[in-house]
């Protein structure tokens, strides 16, 4: 059986947190969800994706199943460590753990995955961000529940829309200066009246003000490389990858 391709994050993570990015080849799933897909939402072969969920899993020997979440582009931040049932999660577009037995994980196809984990190797956590998540709040909310002083955090951002490609209407734009005037630079007018949204800078900024300034990553753009990534807005019907990240014994 063979596993997935993946990145793996250059971060100076503290020993014990382990984390990884899935690239859309080395799994069983059949076009548009070529090869490894993740996500059970998006009307691929329910057995293409267990069977490299269970890829996934041996590949990184992950010490439990991913607590898969149901991302609804929100700000609700989910404490695995509250929860009783991984089937009962609810809706979430953030979650966090400080148990080694859980694995966090945020499926994305464009939209910005942010890990996190504390300095002292305590607590991970991830964070969905895409625009609606960003301006909603949804890091302010990871921050939060990972229950640790922002400077001794540490942020990786994954790949994600690369603002060449990333056009918004002027609501987008607005719904980010009403709150952060500052946010202006990450937005570009282009020839037909709209904008191009810089999706990395606005993550950066809003981690920024936080008061998280150990951030790694970026650079990657899910649209302008087909062969690695998946992208919703390039392919519209595809597969999901993963951002995953858990701590590996006590």
């Amino acid at each position: 059986m063979s596993g997935p391709e993946l990145i793996l994050p250059d971060w100076p993570a503290p020993p014990g947190v382990r984390a990884a990015f899935t690239l859309r080849t080395g799994g069983v799933s059949r076009p548009p969800f070529d090869t490894f897909n993740v996500a059970a939402h998006v009307q691929d072969d329910s057995r293409a994706v267990a069977e490299n969920r269970a890829r996934l899993r041996a590949s990184l020997e992950l010490p439990a199943e991913p607590a898969w979440l149901e991302q609804v582009h929100g700000n609700r931040a989910v404490d695995l460590d509250r929860q009783t049932s991984l089937d009962s999660l609810g809706p979430a577009d953030a979650v966090v753990t400080r148990d080694p037995g859980k694995v966090c994980v945020i499926q994305v196809a464009d939209c910005m995955p942010v890990l996190f984990a504390a300095a002292d190797g305590s607590a991970v956590g991830a964070a969905h961000a895409g625009w609606r998540g960003l301006a909603g709040g949804v890091l302010e909310a990871a921050v939060r529940a990972m229950n640790t002083p922002p400077a001794r955090l540490l942020a990786w951002m994954g790949p994600a829309i690369g603002q060449a490609h990333f056009e918004v209407g002027e609501e987008v734009r607005a719904a980010f200066l009403q709150a952060d005037a500052g946010a202006a630079a990450a937005f570009a007018a282009n020839a037909r009246g709209r904008w191009q949204s810089d999706l990395e800078f606005l993550a950066r900024r809003r981690l920024g003000a936080l008061g998280v300034t150990r951030i790694y990553g970026g650079g990657w753009c899910t649209y302008a490389d087909p062969r690695k990534f998946f992208s919703y807005r390039r392919d519209g019907r595809c597969g999901r990858m993963a951002a995953l990240i858990w701590r590996a014994g006590n």
